[in-house]
Parts: structure tokens; C-alpha cells; sequence
């Protein structure tokens, strides 16, 4: 005797698309479509295609799209804490069952200023390719990494640099500003107060702008301390220059309407050396270029 059993939607089972939940994870992240696709490898309308892809098959909203850039809506942020885990293990599975020969340590410089958001999905999706590959990070200021990548005591270097020399690769610029203190007034001094570390790349151009300008300041510390700088100019005691989009959630831009001296722009520059794992080195260059191109 041959049942046809009548088998319904729900006994079916349902796999997500890891593809496409990588691009939700990506664009949590980083915090943009923009950003996400230069990480992925995408043009921004085939991970803006993905993520449509997953709301569909969920029937779920993830993104808040009605402000400027992008939130995660309740069930976003759910979802989220998922995504890494079935990734992480997708990875750790992928990279346990296809681990290549190479192994060893690279060590990776990159200013403080410029680790975030970009850096963190960059090093997990180079630990997934590059398993037995360790990755050192050093975040110093670029005088000082620069010295230390001259004498081979570093692979692959991240400078903010106002030039680009002849043996670096410009992946991007981003204009300097103004910060200071929330409805802080120590910009309306005179002299400008500037708290600036003394190897702070930043430093001599901004006071060498404010001397053609005829701008008197002076300095409100002696550190190479950014911790320190932050809190003097946290405090309204002074200003300082920053990268723009990087400065901490107690500081902000100061909106001085022309009164401040326009600051120019900062390269994002890359250096790296192939003496070891040449292949290596430059599969994480690229990764970086991909993931650092978007920023301006």
C-alpha cells in the first residue's frame, strides 16, 4: 500500500545563505555598503542585491535605512550574534580542512587612528585564508613605524603621511579637521592652545599652518601620550587635529565657520616587503588596498 504523504513548508528545511549573511556581517561591521563591498571584493549593488536577498528569505527588516548611513533594526541586531558564530565556524572549518603550507608571523603596522572599522574584518578574513599564518599588530605613530619598517622590523606598514613617496601606494585621502571639546570655546583663544603627541605626524604642519596664517598658539602638554591629548582637549583645554571621521565619541568637529585655518588633506599610504612569504604579504596588501580605498 504506497501513502503520499503531504509534506508542508514548515517540515522542509531551510538553509541561510552564507554569502549573503557575510555581507550583512560585513556591512554591520564597517558600517556602510561602501565599505563592505571594498572588503568583499563587490560592486556595492551586488552586496546592497545580498543583503535584499536575506531580508527576503527571512521576510525580516535588518537594516534601518532612514537616517544617515545604516542601523541595525531589533531583528538585525539578533541576527547578528548568529552570523558570527555559523561564519566563524564556516571559516574554521574551511581553513582546518584546506590549510596551505605557509606558516610563520607577519608583522602588520597601522597608526591608531586608522584601525577602525576597516583593520578588524581585514585580519579575520586574513586569519581564514592564512591559518597558520600569525599576524602581529603594531599601532604607533607613523615616525616612528616608518623607522622600525626601514630596518626590516616590520612587513607591511599603514602610514597618514601628507606625501606619497616613491616606494609607498596611495590608497587614500582624507581631509584633516578641527576637534575639541563638545560646545567647547578653546578654539576662540589666543593663543590657540594644541595638544599634539610630540611624534604626532600631524603636529609640525598644523603649527606651521597656523605661523603662515598669523595664528599665535602654543602648547597645552608635552606627551606622546594620545590618552593625554584626548583628555586636555576632552577637558576644553585645548584643540587638536584628527583625521576626519576618527576622533573619539567625547571629542567632536569644531564648527568654527573660517576661523581655523583649512588643515589639507592626509594620504592613508602602504608600504610592505616580500623578502618572506612573498605571497603572503601581498594578499594582505591587496586586502588592505580593497579595504582602505573606500575611506575617502
Amino acid at each position: 500500500m504506497f501513502i503520499n504523504p503531504i509534506i508542508k513548508d514548515c517540515d522542509v528545511p531551510r538553509n541561510m545563505d552564507l554569502t549573503a549573511l557575510r555581507a550583512f556581517l560585513t556591512v554591520a561591521e564597517t558600517g556602510g555598503v561602501t565599505r563592505a563591498a571594498g572588503l568583499l571584493n563587490l560592486t556595492q549593488s551586488a552586496v546592497s542585491m545580498q543583503l535584499k536577498r536575506l531580508e527576503e528569505a527571512l521576510n525580516l527588516s535588518l537594516l534601518d535605512r532612514s537616517g544617515r548611513g545604516i542601523a541595525l533594526t531589533p531583528s538585525g541586531e539578533q541576527l547578528l550574534g548568529y552570523a558570527r558564530r555559523m561564519l566563524e565556524l564556516n571559516d574554521e572549518a574551511l581553513g582546518r580542512l584546506t590549510a596551505n603550507e605557509y606558516e610563520g608571523e607577519i608583522v602588520l603596522g597601522v597608526p591608531h587612528d586608522i584601525v577602525y572599522p576597516v583593520l578588524p574584518p581585514i585580519l579575520r578574513q586574513f586569519a581564514t585564508d592564512f591559518p597558520r599564518v600569525q599576524v602581529k599588530l603594531i599601532s604607533s605613530f607613523t615616525s616612528r613605524m616608518k623607522a622600525q619598517f626601514s630596518r626590516g622590523e616590520i612587513d607591511v606598514l599603514l602610514t597618514t603621511e601628507y606625501d606619497t613617496p616613491s616606494d609607498a601606494r596611495c590608497l587614500c585621502s582624507i581631509p584633516l579637521v578641527w576637534v575639541g571639546a563638545p560646545d567647547g570655546q578653546a578654539w576662540k583663544q589666543r593663543p590657540l592652545r594644541l595638544a599634539h603627541e610630540g611624534s604626532c605626524i600631524f603636529r609640525s604642519v598644523t603649527q606651521r599652518i597656523l605661523d603662515r596664517e598669523d595664528i599665535p598658539w602654543e602648547m597645552a602638554l608635552e606627551t606622546d601620550s594620545a590618552r593625554s591629548s584626548e583628555a586636555t582637549v576632552s577637558a576644553d583645554l585645548a584643540v587638536h587635529s584628527m583625521l576626519d571621521g576618527t576622533w573619539p565619541q567625547q571629542l567632536e568637529p569644531i564648527d568654527h565657520g573660517g576661523t581655523l585655518p583649512d588643515l589639507g588633506v592626509s594620504n592613508v599610504n602602504l608600504y610592505w616587503s616580500e623578502s618572506r612569504m612573498p605571497a603572503v604579504i601581498a594578499a594582505l596588501a591587496e586586502m588592505l588596498t580593497g579595504g582602505y580605498g573606500v575611506m575617502d
